[in-house]
């Protein structure tokens, strides 16, 4: 068994790499979580432009605008009436994005392109 995961060793595509649930064989979404099963990376292309993330949270970040365009409404909103928490908030998402660690609203890394 995986340390981490507890999937069993060699399970190959018998478990779904999100929730664990096992699978069919060859099974192309996860009836469980319904995620993708199939291509290299499933979650790459599901979440927001990194690019277009980093730009606003740099330009108009203390308006929280990179949360509202990630999903991250309720987030924005307090952003928003906080000026960013007075900018400490927006200087901690601004890092988070640029190491490759801030997620959209639905749990998806951010897609560099």
């Amino acid at each position: 068994m995986c340390v981490n995961c507890g999937t069993p060793p060699k399970a190959g595509d018998k478990f779904c790499y999100n929730c664990k649930a096992e699978s069919t064989p060859n099974a192309t979404i996860c009836m469980k979580c319904g995620v993708s099963l199939k291509g290299e990376n499933p979650i790459q292309g599901e979440g927001k432009d990194w690019l277009t993330t980093l730009l606003l949270c740099f330009f108009l970040g203390f308006l929280g605008i990179h949360r509202f365009y990630t999903g991250h409404t309720g987030i924005g909103v307090v952003q928003l009436l906080t000026l960013g928490g007075c900018g400490i908030w927006t200087l901690i998402d601004f890092i988070i994005i640029i190491v490759g660690n801030f997620k959209d609203a639905k749990g998806n890394l951010l897609v560099k392109r």
